[in-house]
């Protein structure tokens, strides 16, 4: 029998989960109870695994890079944007990948460390299979080659063959050897057209061997062209059918007839320092000859530098030309990486393809008029080419534009600037430092010699940045100072030109960095995304320390190695003050004079006084400055050192105000303000974290604990935490109102770097030797952290946030994840008391936005009022059923819907009606008459919080004088009601909310009965005497205060 329909909405029903969940003991989950793992920034190209491209139908290709132990493909039609990253994540890096169709293949892994082995397929960034490997391989995969019905796996000794269709292991190839390594596979294994199930595999002692993987037999060996040729290091298909282009360690290329063993030419395309490790040959019958109309176009490239060579191989072949550093060359000292590791030309594409060691992919074009051998840039992607050094988060500017956290800056051992966009990656560019290649050519660097000159493309840049300040406010964006500017300008400031009308309209430089051994700091646009204008010469001819930028963006603060701190205009680039300042001679002989005939009196009143008193020209640091901070009303400068003090200067007139010594004990490293709550909080080298309080230059907290030395710290932007990162790999966030240590995760590689966003919802931080930026996202958004105490037991090891952001979670999933109940959350409960004294006006809990939305209700009900009534839609979608004017569909029979119409006449009353009954009883009006009846109206008062603001409202709308005696008067108990919280002193604010509101709904009614006006007089009455007591009161406390804070009691 079916049901009858309900009358009346259904009680949405409750979630039960299906068992209860089993109650642990540890209830505690590993990992950080704040920072949730989020996804890894930066990373394009950072390992020697040669890309993958694939054609993706007739309009453009797909080119897969390895960034560890996941994969990265990019459109080449979008500009190489990213479209997918692989997951799951492979358990250890990659060593091997190959497009094939739709589907791209990944070998992981290296049984000689211990790590486990794979090779696994993914298809649109997920895993769809994997391959099994033999149980008795114990070497890395270094190449995969698919063709025809095979998949191939070139390991050090060994070939795999697995069958394409079935993905089922067929056999294993083991390559003869006459001593022991000749049979390593040096130049892995190609497969060339119209020759059925046979590879080519180049080994260790220049031998290239020809192999059927259906048979398992070695069919023939082409031998070097000399015994010294060396090992083979790369192996290359010609479009020309039987030809091989063949490269060995000792510096020759090959290309041979494989049909006839005949050598066709032989090139010197290499030396022994640099040998060919990758070819390429250009499919589109262009590029050769003078007017490059002929076919025959081969690029060369090696590990050892970033140049590319292009052959044209007519009548004997010849250089057409060198592209001079398209990938950074490695680093003398290897701390920057350096080389190609593949290049690549499209199939039918003037289009060349190269990525290098330095973090970087990059496709090049053959399109220049009149005809160039060389191509031009057409798209990059890359990120830092050594470890980063420094991070920090751009603030919004003054009217927000930027977001507070969106932009993220890093510095690293490469000597660039980056600028990261954390909502859309393709936005993330490196900071220009001029016309770079430009001025090599003119130097000579671009046309050197096999070994190079000794002035390289990096020397060019700027050094290594070592410290990053910013302020948004005087940024012009795109139009600051537009035009052709000099760049970081050394001159004096007499020499320096600038037009301060133009940049006073347009804005000027927003950015600047210290550097490391140099002694200018630099200035930097960060709406054009190029270097300044100008660069700043410490006073003192020593290297640069430290850098900071007052709030408003118009002074920059430089402090030296040696101990000097100079300020600087950014607007026209002049210096404008020292710390201390520097005193004329006349000044300096009329103070020696003062000083000695003071001397007696100034040393007793100081005894008395127990003031420091500091003359002008004296205190300058005797070591390194570590840090310095301006207060946002550029009133005073905050500086500290190596040596152990902390300096408090006069922003004007640069004299010494006051100063906290913490000598001999330790020294300080760094320093972190906070504008907020107007703390700063200093490192020292004793791995202990003080705060101190500007206003009373007391120390306030100290927080200890670090096992290493402390890398670096900062404070949360509301100011209640300090984040800090040491080299014990451990991030440990203290709570400043409790000094507690409130959570602690350790990392598998200490962080160098930390920088929270302006906003709160991400962490950055920067791994030692890593070339990415690591994002966690903020879990206290959303959810509620105990501060409790924990103990060094407690700190869990935890991975770091991955590139395909595996494992990690945004900032709206962190927040939902479902939280385990832990009964000991804070340690010690707090009791619950219902007043802590009678003498005490208490607020409400129930949220402020509830109360004010109830005062305005009437304008938000008019704003969100429909201008027009919803119009039907022309057209509807073809699968959706018309729909008469009566909002029927036209496939229900119209019979159904009229006896329908019928059966509820019959019975008498409409839905609006039967609800109209239900409404005699309610449980607001009721509560509110019982709490009449007992004289307490607690019950009624709670119910009434709980009420969102349109329900409350309509509910005071809803009160009646009823029959006019005093026990059905509904208003004459709403009025007792709320006199009853002003006696008990409680509820203040709600109280006067609802009365207010009340009055305006009822106001007519109370002004005709004479009982409402008797209970509203003794409402104000008690209003009147709490609303003095309570003005009293906070005067009182602010006059207590203010005396408490000035500094002249």
């Amino acid at each position: 029998m079916p049901h009858p329909e309900p009358d009346f909405p259904l009680t949405k029903r409750q979630k039960l989960d299906a068992a209860p969940k089993a109650s642990s003991s540890k209830r505690k989950k590993p990992g950080s109870a704040i920072f949730a793992p989020y996804r890894t920034i930066g990373l394009i190209s950072p390992t020697g695994v040669p890309f993958t491209s694939i054609p993706l139908g007739k309009t453009t290709f797909q080119i897969t890079t390895s960034v560890g132990r996941a994969l990265q493909t990019y459109d080449l039609k979008r500009g190489l944007n990213l479209v997918f990253v692989t997951r799951p994540q492979t358990p250890s890096d990659i060593t091997a990948t190959h497009a094939w169709k739709e589907r791209v293949y990944a070998a992981f892994g290296d049984p000689r460390n211990g790590e486990p082995q794979g090779l696994w397929v993914f298809q649109r960034g997920k895993k769809v299979a994997e391959l099994p490997l033999p149980s008795d391989l114990d070497q890395p995969i270094k190449q995969i080659l698919i063709f025809g019905g095979w998949i191939v796996a070139c390991a050090l000794t060994r070939i795999e063959v697995w069958k394409a269709a079935t993905l089922e292991h067929y056999t294993t190839i083991f390559p003869a050897a006459s001593k022991k390594g000749d049979n390593e596979l040096t130049g892995g294994a190609i497969n060339m057209p119209t020759f059925l199930n046979k590879i080519f595999v180049g080994r260790k002692d220049g031998w290239v061997e020809i192999w059927n993987v259906s048979t398992g037999k070695l069919i023939y060996t082409l031998l070097p062209p000399s015994p010294d040729c060396g090992a083979v290091t790369c192996l290359q298909p010609t479009p020309a059918l039987s030809l091989l282009a063949i490269a060995y360690s000792g510096g020759p290329l090959v290309i041979q007839n494989v049909l006839t063993d005949k050598t066709v030419l032989l090139l010197e395309a290499g030396t022994d320092d640099a040998p060919v490790t990758s070819i390429s040959f250009r499919t589109d019958g262009l590029g050769a000859g003078q007017d490059g109309r002929k076919d025959g176009v081969m690029a060369t490239a090696t590990s050892v530098s970033g140049d590319v060579t292009f052959w044209d191989l007519n009548k004997g072949g010849r250089i057409m030309g060198v592209l001079r550093s398209a990938h950074n060359p490695p680093s003398r000292h290897n701390i920057v990486r350096g080389g190609i590791s593949k290049i690549e030309f499209l199939a039918g594409q003037p289009v060349i393809v190269t990525s290098g060691l330095d973090n970087s992919l990059k496709t090049w074009i053959f399109d220049e008029s009149p005809f160039s051998p060389v191509p031009r840039i057409l798209h990059q992607r890359s990120g830092h080419a050594a470890p980063v050094r420094c991070l920090h988060f751009l603030p919004s500017d003054f009217d927000g534009a930027e977001g507070g956290n969106k932009w993220l800056l890093s510095g690293g051992k490469d000597r660039s600037l980056w600028g990261w966009s954390l909502r859309r990656d393709g936005q993330s560019a490196e900071l220009s430092q001029g016309a770079i290649r430009k001025k090599a050519r003119k130097m000579g660097l671009l046309a050197g010699g096999s070994h190079g000159p000794t002035t390289t493309l990096e020397d060019l840049k700027a050094p290594e940045i070592t410290c990053i300040a910013s302020s948004l406010n005087r940024d012009g964006g795109m139009g600051a100072i537009p035009g052709k500017q000099m760049i970081w300008d050394k001159g004096d400031d007499k020499n320096r030109i600038s037009n301060a009308e133009l940049s006073g309209n347009t804005g000027w430089e927003s950015v600047v960095t210290a550097h490391k051994d140099d002694p200018y700091a630099r200035t930097w646009f960060w709406g054009r995304r190029r270097a300044g204008r100008w660069a700043f010469k410490t006073g003192d001819g020593e290297p640069v320390s430290t850098v900071a930028i007052s709030s408003c963006g118009t002074f920059a603060l430089v402090g030296s190695t040696g101990g000097s701190i100079d300020m600087f205009n950014l607007q026209s680039g002049r210096h404008r003050q020292r710390f201390p300042s520097r005193l004329t001679p006349a000044q300096l002989r009329q103070l020696k004079l003062q000083q000695l005939r003071r001397l007696d009196e100034a040393n007793k009143l100081a005894h008395r006084s127990q003031q420091k008193t500091f003359a002008p020209g004296t205190g300058r640091h005797t070591n390194a400055v570590t840090g310095i901070v301006v207060d946002p009303l550029n009133r005073h400068v905050v500086s500290c050192s190596l040596d152990g003090k902390v300096k408090f200067w006069d922003f004007i007139t640069g004299n010494l105000v006051d100063e906290i010594d913490w000598a001999p004990m330790t020294k300080i490293i760094g320093c972190r303000y906070h504008p907020g709550n107007d703390l700063i909080a200093f490192a020292c080298d004793d791995r202990s974290i003080r705060v101190v309080d500007i206003e009373t230059k007391n120390t306030i907290r100290e927080f200890w604990g670090c096992r290493g030395d402390i890398n670096d710290f900062c404070f949360s932007p509301d100011g209640r935490w300090i984040v800090a990162a040491s080299q014990d790999s451990i991030i440990r966030v203290w709570d400043l109102p409790t000094a507690h240590l409130i959570d602690a995760f350790r990392l598998e590689q200490p962080c160098t770097a930390l920088a929270f966003s302006h906003t709160g919802e991400y962490l950055a931080g920067a791994m030692e030797g890593s070339l990415g930026v690591q994002i966690w996202t903020n879990r206290t958004l959303f959810r509620h952290v105990p501060t409790r105490q924990i103990s060094e037991s407690e700190i869990a090891d935890v991975a770091a946030p991955t590139t395909s952001g595996e494992g990690g979670q945004g900032l709206i999933e962190a927040a939902l994840e479902a939280e385990e109940e832990q009964a000991e959350d804070d340690g010690v409960m707090a009791p619950i008391i219902d007043q802590l004294s009678a003498d005490m006006m208490t607020l409400s809990l129930v949220p402020r936005s509830r109360w004010q939305t109830l005062l305005h209700i009437d304008i938000i009900k008019a704003r969100n009022k429909p201008k027009e009534p919803p119009k039907a839609p022309e057209k509807a979608p073809f699968f959706l059923p018309p729909v008469g004017q009566n909002g029927i569909s036209s496939l229900i029979p119209q019979e159904d819907a009229k006896a329908k119409k019928e059966k509820a006449a019959a019975n008498g009353a409409s839905r609006i009606t039967k609800l109209d009954l239900t409404r005699q009883e309610q449980t607001f009006t009721s509560k509110l008459l019982v709490g009449g009846a007992k004289g307490d109206y607690t019950d009624f008062i709670e119910h009434l919080k709980a009420l969102p603001p349109a329900a409350a409202d309509l509910e005071l709308r809803s009160l009646s004088i009823g029959n006019g005696d005093e026990a059905t008067n509904e208003l004459l108990h709403f009025i007792r009601a709320l006199t009853s919280r002003l006696v008990a002193r409680r509820d203040y604010e709600l109280t006067q909310a609802w009365m207010t509101v009340f009055l305006r709904l009822h106001f007519d009614l109370i002004m005709e009965n004479e009982e409402l006006l008797q209970a509203l007089g003794e409402w104000r009455e008690h209003q009147a005497r709490e609303r003095d007591r309570l003005s009293e009161l906070v005067g009182y406390c602010g006059g207590v205060v203010s005396f408490l804070r000035s500094p002249r009691t």
